[in-house]
Formats: C-alpha cells, sequence, structure tokens
C-alpha cells in the first residue's frame, strides 16, 4: 500500500474513532440528563419543595382567586425528559461519517463559537408574563362627524356658532386642498370666520411662495440631466394655481413660472414629459388666456401624445375660448374619426356641436 492510501485509511479511521466517541459521549449526556430530570422532585427537596409548597399555601389562602380551566399545577413533577437528544446525536453520527474532515471541523467549530461567542445569559429581570390582552377603541366623534358640511354651503349659514366650528374643523386638517374653499370665507359677515380664513390663507400662500423660490433656485443650479425638481414642483405648483385663490396679477405671474418650469424640463428630457403634464399646462394658461403659449404647448402635446384624449380636449378648449371655430371643428372631426376613449364630457361636447 502506497502513502497516500496510508493516509487516506489513517484519516478515515481517526474520523470514525471520533465520530464513535462523539455519539458515545452524546448517549451518554442524554442519558443523564433524563436520570436528573427523572429524579428532580426527589432530590431537590430543600429550596424546590419550600417554594413549591409556599405556591400551594397562597393559593389555598386566596380561595376566590380559581384557576383557569384546563390547566393544571405547575410543579417540579412535571418536567418532561429530552426525548429528541439522541436523535440528533445519531443524525450528526451520520454526517461526520460521510464527510469525513469537513463533518468534525464543522460541528467542532460550531460548538466553540457558540460557547464563546453567541451563547449569553437572558436576563428576565424586566420581562413581565402576562396573559391579559388589551384592545383599546378610540370612540368616534359623532357630534362632528355629524355637523361636517361643504364649506361652500355652511358659509351660507347664518348660525355663526355653527360656522366657527366648521371652520375649525377644517383648518385643523389638510387645508392644502381646500384653499379655494377657505377663501370663500373671506367675504363672510362674521368677522371671527373671516379672520380664521384669511389668517390661513396667508400662512399657506407665504409657504407656496417661499417654496417656489426656492425650488426655482435649485433648478437654476441644476445640471443637465438633472429632473428632480421639476418633477416635484411641476404638481405642487398646479395643485395650488388650479384653485385661483391669487390675485389676478399674481396668478398671471404664477402660472407663467409654472410654464418656465415645465419648460425647463421639456428641454431637458422631453421623453420623460408626461401627457398629464401637458394637460396642467395647457389648463393653467387657458385661465390666464395666454393662448399663444398654450398653442405651443398643445402641439407638442398633440406630437408627442397623438393617441391621448387631453391631446384633443386641449385644443378643443383652447379654440373654443379663442373663438377659432374653424380649427374647432376640425379637432371635434379628428377626435370623431381616431380611435380614442372618450369621458363624459368629451361626448357631452360632441353630442352638443355635432
Amino acid at each position: 500500500m502506497t502513502v497516500k492510501g496510508l493516509i487516506f485509511v489513517s484519516i478515515l479511521l481517526v474520523n470514525a474513532l471520533v465520530s464513535a466517541l462523539y455519539l458515545l459521549f452524546g448517549l451518554m449526556y442524554c442519558a443523564k440528563c433524563e436520570r436528573q430530570a427523572a429524579a428532580g422532585p426527589d432530590k431537590a427537596g430543600g429550596d424546590k419543595e419550600e417554594i413549591y409548597g409556599k405556591e400551594k399555601a397562597d393559593k389555598q389562602e386566596a380561595p376566590g382567586k380559581e384557576e383557569p380551566d384546563g390547566e393544571e399545577e405547575a410543579g417540579p413533577e412535571r418536567e418532561l425528559p429530552m426525548k429528541d437528544g439522541r436523535i440528533v446525536y445519531v443524525m450528526k453520527f451520520v454526517i461526520m461519517l460521510l464527510c469525513p474532515v469537513a463533518g468534525p471541523i464543522f460541528f467542532g467549530v460550531g460548538h466553540i463559537l457558540f460557547c464563546s461567542v453567541f451563547r449569553q445569559d437572558v436576563h428576565l429581570e424586566d420581562v413581565i408574563f402576562s396573559k391579559e390582552r388589551v384592545r383599546t377603541n378610540e370612540r368616534a366623534d359623532e357630534e362632528r362627524e355629524r355637523n361636517i358640511a361643504p364649506l361652500e354651503e355652511a358659509i351660507a349659514v347664518s348660525d355663526k356658532e355653527s360656522l366657527r366650528g366648521l371652520m375649525l374643523n377644517v383648518i385643523r386638517g389638510d387645508v392644502h386642498n381646500s384653499l379655494a374653499a377657505i377663501s370663500l370665507a373671506l367675504n363672510s359677515p362674521d368677522s371671527e370666520t373671516a379672520h380664521y380664513a384669511a389668517s390661513v390663507l396667508q400662512d399657506e400662500l407665504n409657504d407656496f411662495r417661499g417654496n417656489v423660490q426656492k425650488v426655482w433656485r435649485e433648478i437654476e443650479d441644476e445640471k443637465e440631466d438633472q429632473t428632480d425638481c421639476e418633477y416635484y414642483l411641476i404638481p405642487y405648483m398646479n395643485n395650488v394655481l388650479e384653485q385661483k385663490i391669487f390675485t389676478e396679477m399674481e396668478q398671471m405671474n404664477m402660472v407663467r413660472k409654472f410654464a418656465e418650469v415645465g419648460e425647463k424640463l421639456f428641454q431637458k428630457a422631453p421623453h420623460r414629459f408626461t401627457s398629464q403634464y401637458y394637460e396642467w399646462i395647457c389648463l393653467r394658461l387657458l385661465d390666464i388666456k395666454d393662448f399663444e403659449l398654450m398653442g405651443t404647448w398643445c402641439d407638442r402635446a398633440a406630437q408627442q401624445y397623438p393617441e391621448e384624449l387631453s391631446s384633443y380636449t386641449c385644443k378643443l378648449k383652447l379654440y373654443f375660448t379663442a373663438q377659432q371655430k374653424e380649427r374647432f371643428f376640425e379637432t371635434l372631426d379628428a377626435l370623431k374619426q381616431s380611435s380614442i376613449v372618450i369621458d363624459k364630457e368629451t361626448l357631452a361636447l360632441i353630442r352638443t356641436f355635432s
């Protein structure tokens, strides 16, 4: 037999010996644990019996406290011996036989790491084991829910106390989408309600102006491939501008600034310009009757999104407001001949002018 063969056989014999010793000591350890568990009530005597006796005495002194159904007394005699220990050691023994070198090294290193690194004492001083479960149900504010009504209708109410309560409920929530309704309260005969509305509008509009100026400066400092500020500012400005709460001059300036933001995004990344953005810009320009600039954006939308309904509706609104009848009917005929799915508003428009 060669030297390599002798080395290989020696490794197998050593591995088999180590595996057999591991299995032998493991089975002996399991048997020892089972004997200790079985002899627990007799040998524990002293402390365990004393503690267990005190627990029983406490229970007898408090007869009013009943035991839960289906539960037996928990004492030392209920400790169960380890049943699956032998199976675990047998499985590890088989693995070490099939993997002569890797198996013993794996289990040995794992045991060393467990004893030295991962094994820690568990501190249960601050842990409370309780079977009580608490579910908190918040009661609905029925009075507040019952008095909710559209602010436009509440302004016409002569009851000042109800109007003030409704105004306070509105301004406590998210007023970003309710600025147009709050602005109607500025003309309320109740001075306190008008004061609430003016305070909220002043704060919100000042925040809006400051945010627009701040983001616009960031847009001017952006690189050619950066469009994050434009993507944030376009929907943010449209949400406020469509409510038409500014004065006529400031609304016009803000809409033109809005169009400039759209122009920045269109010059940087026209392929990422959505049809919704085109529609927002066109409608805001229509509000200030800037027909020339709106026509430019309508042409861009029709060129990039020829199969979108908004590309036709924006042109129809432009030509109808600008009194361009020929172009209006040309666009309307083109829409009827297309395969675009139309909504109820556009269908009513087609039926009206057909």
